[in-house]
């Protein structure tokens, strides 16, 4: 059986006592609970006021800071106008430049050719045949030094000198004497046999492909097979000899026959013996391993050198030519054979190629120059 919540206590035998005792201490309960509600008021109420105020403050930057970004935004599309505009600008003011400066080109040649219009018109005879001179042995000199040959300035300078005879001017009789000057110096000058030298190229690189390399064993074989088929077809005859002086008086034909194929048999293997072990002198050991495939690349490369000394002695670079030449020169000595003909005759036409390869300097009409400069100044 339970009881009511509110029912009283059946047995009160310590109310009084207890109500006695705990009166004091419940008098000072209440004064100290209402201090702390009081001072917890107080610190909620200035908690309260400070959250309110600092989300007042929070709102007003949020406030700023969203103006701020409208307004950043609203420069940045400024910006972005104003560029584009100066853009424009800049790329109409570079193509009205560049129109400008066609223009200015356009009125510079202009220019240029009314000067010469006007500078030809007010020359007289005797300064438009100078200038005619200067001109055509200037450009004489140019096709000379292009191609090697004094031939150029040769004709230029004949021509000259006959235009000069003809006019029959006393002040142009320097002109004259120093024309025949040049051509008594450039006739005496060495010159560089261009299309001599080409062909000597040509001829070499036709022989590339038959020169021998070091490691090339069976042609040294075959060249040295001879000798020993000689000695074996020679060889009987003695043993006959010999068979016929040691016994006279036998005329049976088998110790003569038996001799002669022991003979031959002995010089056959005994040349094959000293085909396979050879004892040579090696300076470049790459040479000697050059397998099939890379002796043909060492032809070609050696095809190369030389066709690009070729190439610069046709535009004359002379120095580059000669160290094609100086290179292609070196293969020859490293990977080929020079103890045999062919490659003899490829490393002598490499040397006198490189010793006809010197610097031969094309002669210039230095005095036909000077004596055109003086005429030309009315001196």
């Amino acid at each position: 059986m339970t009881l009511p919540e509110h029912a009283p206590n059946p047995t009160p035998s310590h109310p009084a006592p207890a109500s006695s005792q705990v009166h004091p201490a419940g008098s000072r309960m209440p004064q100290t609970w209402v201090w702390t509600s009081v001072a917890l008021g107080v610190a909620a109420t200035i908690a309260i006021i400070s959250a309110a105020m600092l989300w007042q403050r929070l709102n007003n930057i949020q406030q700023q800071l969203a103006l701020q970004s409208a307004d950043s935004r609203g420069q940045a599309v400024e910006a972005r106008t104003l560029a584009r505009q100066a853009d424009d600008v800049s790329r109409d003011t570079a193509s009205r430049m560049s129109v400008m400066e066609a223009r200015v080109g356009e009125v510079a040649l202009q220019r240029g050719q009314l000067e010469e219009l006007v500078h030809s018109l007010s020359r007289n005879r005797d300064d438009s045949l100078v200038g005619d001179i200067e001109s055509a042995v200037r450009f004489a000199m140019q096709q000379s030094q292009l191609s090697g040959s004094p031939d150029p300035l040769v004709s230029a300078l004949k021509i000259a000198q006959q235009r000069v005879t003809v006019s029959a001017q006393p002040r142009l009789a320097p002109l004259q004497r120093a024309i025949a000057r040049d051509l008594d110096r450039i006739a005496t000058s060495k010159s560089l046999d261009t299309a001599g030298l080409l062909a000597r190229m040509d001829d070499l690189l036709r022989q590339i492909d038959d020169l021998p390399l070091q490691n090339d064993v069976l042609d040294k074989n075959a060249r040295r097979a001879p000798p020993a088929r000689n000695r074996g077809s020679q060889s009987p005859a003695p043993a006959a000899a010999n068979g016929s002086a040691s016994t006279p008086a036998d005329d049976s034909p088998a110790p003569s026959w038996w001799m002669s194929a022991l003979s031959t048999a002995w010089g056959v293997v005994h040349e094959e013996a000293r085909s396979l072990v050879r004892v040579r002198r090696i300076d470049y050991p790459d040479a000697v391993l050059l397998s099939p495939t890379q002796a043909f690349f060492v032809r070609e490369n050696l095809k190369l050198r030389i066709m690009n000394a070729r190439m610069a002695l046709l535009g004359r670079q002379m120095n580059a030519s000669r160290n094609d030449l100086a290179a292609s020169a070196d293969a020859v000595h490293k990977y080929f054979d020079v103890s045999s003909r062919r490659g003899q005759q490829a490393a002598q036409q490499l040397s006198q190629l490189q010793q006809a390869m010197q610097d031969v300097e094309v002669p210039r009409a230095n005095d036909t120059l000077a004596a055109l400069a003086t005429a030309a100044a009315g001196r």
